[in-house]
């Protein structure tokens, strides 16, 4: 929930361990750093772990998963009954996305496997 939703209901924070007291401005203020610290590390940890992989690609080691096409083609039987994304996945123990991307992808799939 962000700040702003809280201050238009009217509802302060004051912290008890922390001078922290949000219906000052300086409380806002405080607040609204510590969000943006935390979305700033969240950002920070993502390019670390691109970095990571760009790397171990690069140096041969990360490879990701190798397309299971007997999986794949399962989707494929199932999408053409006409199955929702969702039936599927729970059908074949895969996420819902993992569906979708399958689907997405059947171009490119297709045309570099035959």
């Amino acid at each position: 929930m962000s700040g702003g939703h809280v201050k238009a209901k009217g509802v302060s924070l004051i912290a008890t361990e922390q001078p922290i007291d949000t219906s000052s401005a300086m409380g806002r203020m405080f607040v609204s750093l510590l969000g943006v610290f935390a979305q700033f590390e969240t950002e920070l940890r993502r390019e670390r772990q691109l970095e990571g992989i760009a790397k171990a690609k690069k140096d041969g080691i990360y490879k990701g998963r190798k397309a299971d096409w007997d999986r794949i083609e399962q989707v494929f039987n199932l999408k053409r009954q006409g199955i929702s994304n969702t039936e599927i996945g729970k059908r074949l123990g895969i996420s819902r996305s993992y569906v979708w991307k399958v689907i997405r992808r059947q171009g490119e799939l297709f045309s570099s496997h035959h």
